[in-house]
Order: structure tokens, then C-alpha cells, then sequence
């Protein structure tokens, strides 16, 4: 009969240190508080001077070190600087054992949790949950811990869906917030709600005006720049992408488009556009204006001729972009004659005179003052006819904004276009039931497929057309507000009245000047 003699173990299981070593178990400790709340700073506090007076209090245990992070989410690890940092050191073998409050406290996302737990588990690193009384490395710890992160991430996803909710409460009242250490002009008012602060107006008015005196985005940024005017994070480099942001933000005019963004997962935090997938609420006069509407419709329009006109525009000053060559239809441009001489002069000419294809063009060069005394000459004429002017935009207007047929026709196309849809869908998952002659199959779909683009491409035009005819309405309006203001005839050259009224100047080779102006009409000089 075989003797059998048992060899006892000599490591521990776990951490693979031998079990007559006498050396102190090397523990840290965690502490997070989501928010910067007063209460939550405390806990913060109490946790901190908690677990460093628990931990040295142990003659078996050295003290590591204490690890926190203030006022940050624990639905995701990424973020947390400290807990990764432990983490780290913890599988370096520098801890053998992690404390903290409670799962919740390590992570609300399970995932991460049993994903970090089981890394430390292969290192020997065990982790103790002091309110659920869990240690990792026992054998029911895994399952206890799967349990308490689940609940934890439920509890994650009641608050977000509560957060929401409240947000989303306070959009339909009509209440609107601005992030206000980031957002230049306005500071919150006594009510809660924005007020102008006006060094910040200031800022936001001139960049309006340059931009309006045909200066582009980038120039207006450079200009900030170099004139020391800090950004709204009180950075000292402007970026186009804020210019844009700021010329494009309906909150500048008194009013408020909200949640235009809104989150997809409550454990990424991941932001998405919203294209329709959630409410959105516009709210006029909800606010003080710092641009006049009609200034702020005016940018929206100039914003869409640029983009229009794309590469070749130019914002080197009000004229760019805005006289045309009636021979090759480019635009004229600034040229310097004798740059270097006594006989220096800034003409304006077209600027493929000697690259046209068909041959030079034989458009007139001309000076600033010729382009400001001819318009001053086109608007008194423009203006000779006040009340036929005004009676034509308002005709124009009401044209432009009666959309109904263009309405009708999108919401048929919407219903075709998801019938046509579902159609499509259903062939696809009827071929996965059941198998299908495949050259019939692909027949059908390669029709239904080009049926659905045909809907779209369409849908899309009709959609586009009727936001231009609405933004072209907008243009027509500031337009008419511009005439309205002014009384009689004008004897000098308005920077304001060419950018607000005048669309495009066309020169032609034999000195014609066809000036049209916002409202269509052409008057020529």
C-alpha cells in the first residue's frame, strides 16, 4: 500500500510570499468624492484622515500611501489620476493591499471593477471594501463584488437619468444657463439668469463689426492676438474655431437654441450632436441682446456667401469678394503700383486680367474713391424710391417665407423615405430566415437601395432650399430695417450701408457699374 506525505505549502497562495516571512503587509488606501460640493469635501477630508490614522494604527501594516481624487465620476477609470497611479503601483509590486469605503467608492462601471479586481488578483494584490466587508482575494469575493458593482452602476444610471430629467425641466421653463468661465460677454446676474458684462460685449461687438467689414475669421483672431485681448479661458492665442463659435451663437442675439448636444452613455460621458434624436427648445428674449438681431441675421448671411464662395474670397477689406468682372465673372482685387517709389498707388483690378483663358480682360482698373463716390451715387438712386423698395422686400419676404407646399412635400418624402426603409430591412431579414434565389435577391435590393437614395438626395435639396429661402427672408428683413432707418439721400461714402445693403457690384468693359443690392433690385450707374 502506497504512503502518501504531505508537503505543506510554504508561500502564501495569493501573494507567493513565503508564509515564515515576517514582513509588514504594505497597504494604501482610496478615497473619491464625485463632486465639489461643501458635504462632499468633507467626506473627501474624512476619508483621507480616516484610513491614514487606520492604516499607521496597525503595527502589521506599513503605510504606502494615500490616494485620492476630488470631485470626479467614478462611472469610468479613465479620468482618475490617482486611482490609475495606485493601480499602477499596485502592480508593480509596491502595495499588497488596497482600502477603501465601499465598491461604489472604487468604481460605479462593473466592468472595471472586476476587470481591475482580477488584474490585481493575478498580482496578489488584494482589495478590501470596508462597508461591504469584502475581501477580493476570498472566494466568494468575486461574486460579491459583481453583485455590489452591478447595483453601483444602477445607482450611476438613476442619477444620470434623474440629472437629465431635471436639465431637461429647466429647458422647457424656458430657464437658460451659460457656462460662464468659458463664455465671453456675459456673468450671471443676481436672478440666476446671463447679464452683459461689458468689457466682454466689447469683445463680442468687434468681433461682429470686423467680420461684417468683410475681415475673415482668422484675421479677426490674429488681431485679438496681437492686441493682448485674452480669450474666454484667459488664453492669450485666439483660434478661428472660437471666432466662428461666437459669430454663430444664437445666445449673442437674446435668444437660446437648447440641448443641442446631449449625452450617450452615462458611463463614457460621451457627447453626441443632436440631430433630432432628443427635444430641443428655442427661447427668444430669453436673455440680454449684445448684437441686434438683425446684425446677428446679417453675419448668419455673409457667413453662407463665403462659404459659397470658399478658397477665393478674400478679407483683406470691405471691397474683397464683392466687385465682379463682368468679362471672365472673377472678382477685382487691391494691387499696388509702384510699390517702392514716390508713384505708390492701390488700385483695384480684375484679378485674372492676364490669366483669362479666353483672353485679357478688358474691364476698367479702378480706385477706392471711384468705388465709394459710384455707390454713393447707385444708393441715392436705390433711395429715390423708398416706399416701391420697401413694398418689394415685403413681397419678396412674404414669397420667400411661405414654405407651405415645400413643408408638405418634405413630410410625403419623410413617410416614402421610411416606408421605402422598412421596406428594404424586411427583404434583408427575410433573406436571413429563409434563403432566397440570390440573383433575385440582389435585384430587388440593389432597387429598393437606390429607391431610399433617390428619397434622400431629394429630401435633403428640399430641406436645404427651404433653409436658404428662410435665411434669404433674414437678409431681406435686415435689409429693409437698414432702409427704414435712414432718411433721404447720402453725400458721402457708409461703410455700414455697402456691407448691410449692397450683394455685388459687376463692372463692365465698357464702364457700366451693375450694383445689386440684398433686395435683388439692380440699379445701374
Amino acid at each position: 500500500m502506497p504512503t502518501v506525505k504531505v508537503i505543506p505549502a510554504t508561500r502564501d497562495f495569493h501573494t507567493g510570499i513565503e508564509k515564515t516571512t515576517t514582513r509588514k503587509k504594505r497597504v494604501g488606501a482610496y478615497a473619491r468624492v464625485s463632486t465639489d460640493s461643501d458635504d462632499q469635501l468633507s467626506s473627501y477630508e474624512a476619508q483621507c484622515d480616516y484610513y491614514t490614522r487606520y492604516i499607521k494604527s496597525r503595527p502589521d501594516w506599513e503605510f504606502v500611501g494615500l490616494y485620492a481624487d476630488e470631485g470626479i465620476s467614478g462611472t469610468n477609470t479613465k479620468r482618475r489620476d490617482r486611482f490609475n497611479a495606485m493601480i499602477a503601483d499596485a502592480l508593480n509590486g509596491k502595495i499588497d493591499l488596497i482600502i477603501t469605503k465601499s465598491v461604489s467608492r472604487f468604481a460605479r462601471n462593473t466592468v472595471d471593477s472586476l476587470t481591475t479586481v482580477r488584474k490585481l488578483k493575478e498580482k496578489g494584490v488584494e482589495v478590501y471594501f470596508e462597508k461591504e466587508n469584502i475581501y477580493t482575494l476570498d472566494s466568494k469575493g468575486e461574486l460579491l463584488i459583481t453583485i455590489m458593482s452591478s447595483l453601483a452602476q444602477e445607482e450611476s444610471r438613476s442619477i444620470s437619468e434623474n440629472v437629465t430629467w431635471g436639465k431637461r425641466k429647466l429647458f422647457a421653463d424656458g430657464k437658460v444657463t451659460l457656462p460662464y468661465s468659458s463664455f465671453v460677454g456675459y456673468r450671471k446676474g443676481a436672478n440666476g439668469l446671463p447679464e452683459i458684462e461689458p468689457e466682454g460685449a466689447k469683445i463680442v461687438r468687434r468681433i461682429y463689426t470686423e467680420f461684417l467689414n468683410g475681415r475673415t475669421a482668422r484675421q479677426i483672431a490674429d488681431g485679438l492676438s496681437a492686441d493682448g485681448v485674452p480669450t474666454p479661458r484667459r488664453a492669450k492665442m485666439w483660434r478661428c474655431t472660437t471666432i466662428i463659435s461666437i459669430l454663430t451663437n444664437e445666445k449673442y442675439k437674446g435668444a437660446a437654441l437648447l440641448q443641442k448636444s446631449f449625452t450617450v452613455d452615462f458611463l463614457t460621458k460621451k457627447m453626441k450632436p443632436n440631430e433630432g434624436e432628443v427635444p430641443q427648445y428655442y427661447i427668444e428674449n430669453s436673455h440680454p441682446a449684445i448684437i441686434d438681431p438683425v446684425e446677428f441675421d446679417l453675419v448668419q448671411a455673409e457667413m453662407q456667401r463665403r462659404r459659397k464662395l470658399g478658397k477665393i474670397y478674400s478679407g483683406n477689406s470691405i471691397f474683397a469678394s464683392k466687385i465682379i468682372c463682368g468679362d471672365c465673372g472673377e472678382f477685382y482685387g487691391e494691387k499696388v503700383w509702384h510699390s517702392n517709389d514716390r508713384y505708390r498707388k492701390t488700385i483695384f483690378r480684375c484679378n485674372h486680367k492676364y490669366n483669362n483663358e479666353k483672353g485679357k480682360c478688358q474691364t476698367p482698373v479702378i480706385s477706392e474713391q471711384q468705388i465709394k463716390e459710384t455707390f454713393v451715387v447707385a444708393y441715392n438712386a436705390l433711395m429715390a424710391d423708398k416706399a416701391g423698395v420697401i413694398a418689394d422686400c415685403r413681397a419678396l419676404q412674404h414669397m420667400l417665407t411661405d414654405t407651405t407646399a415645400m413643408e408638405q412635400e418634405i413630410a410625403d418624402l419623410s413617410k416614402q423615405l421610411g416606408d421605402s426603409t422598412a421596406e428594404l430591412r424586411q427583404h434583408v431579414e427575410g433573406n436571413m430566415r429563409s434563403a432566397m434565389n440570390q440573383e433575385q435577391f440582389w435585384k430587388r435590393y440593389n432597387t429598393l437601395e437606390e429607391q431610399c437614395n433617390c428619397l434622400s438626395d431629394r429630401l435633403a435639396k428640399l430641406q436645404s432650399s427651404v433653409k436658404e429661402r428662410k435665411q434669404r427672408a433674414d437678409v431681406i428683413g435686415g435689409f429693409m430695417f437698414e432702409i427704414k432707418e435712414r432718411d433721404g439721400i447720402i453725400d458721402e461714402f457708409d461703410e455700414e450701408l455697402w456691407t448691410a445693403l449692397l450683394e455685388s457690384v459687376t463692372i463692365t468693359r465698357d464702364g457700366k457699374w451693375q450694383f445689386k443690392f440684398k433686395n435683388e433690385r439692380v440699379i445701374e450707374v
